[in-house]
């Protein structure tokens, strides 16, 4: 079987790619050369923008389609950037940008609890779409620690671990927000496409 993953992100790709192998499921995307239209992300929720992504690419390509939107919701911003992760700083923000405005809108405030929240939506060519929730919390910390995560990694740390999520090297791909979502999905998906 095959799954359409709809996503421009590599460092998406690659880690969805990790968690969600499954035995007789090839996963493809745009690195296999399938080109898809840009589909604007104009949702309140994680959900909306998930469910919008992966039923237009579904039925664009006619595959069933993975799509994930998800983000850092920091309780003491009113869970902001939340849906606007991606461009807190602006459109085309990279993640140093990003990161800096969330500092810099950070400073002097005690409570720096936040949650890493993503949805993954499933959708069929023929218009269900079905989609899963996962969450991960801990905290904003000053200083970026970690090579290995993208995004707002460097700076989110799970006290249980020790470790921001960006000094995860395997462990991140077992207790993220994406990898729990992706475990519901897992969980409910011979249901979903039987």
């Amino acid at each position: 079987m095959k799954i359409f993953l709809a996503t421009g992100n590599k460092n998406k790709i690659e880690e969805i790619k990790k968690i969600f192998s499954m035995e007789n499921t090839e996963i493809l995307s745009i690195k296999d050369g399938i080109d898809i239209p840009e589909v604007v992300e104009d949702g309140n929720t994680f959900e909306e923008n998930s469910k919008k992504k992966a039923l237009e690419i579904a039925k664009f390509t006619n595959m069933i389609t993975i799509a994930d939107d998800s983000g850092i919701c920091v309780e003491a911003l009113n869970g902001a950037p939340g849906v606007y992760s991606a461009r807190y700083a602006g459109e085309h923000a990279t993640d140093e940008e990003n990161n800096k405005k969330l500092i810099a809108n950070l400073q002097g405030i005690e409570n720096r609890k936040a949650k890493f929240v993503c949805v993954i939506t499933l959708a069929k060519p023929t218009g269900e779409t079905y989609s899963f929730t996962g969450e991960v919390h801990g905290e904003i910390i000053d200083e970026p620690r970690g090579e290995y995560g993208f995004g707002y990694d460097p700076y989110f740390y799970i006290e249980e671990y020790g470790q921001t999520t960006a000094e995860m090297k395997d462990l991140k791909n077992q207790i993220s927000h994406r990898a729990r979502a992706l475990a519901e999905l897992k969980k409910n998906i011979d249901e979903i496409l039987k």
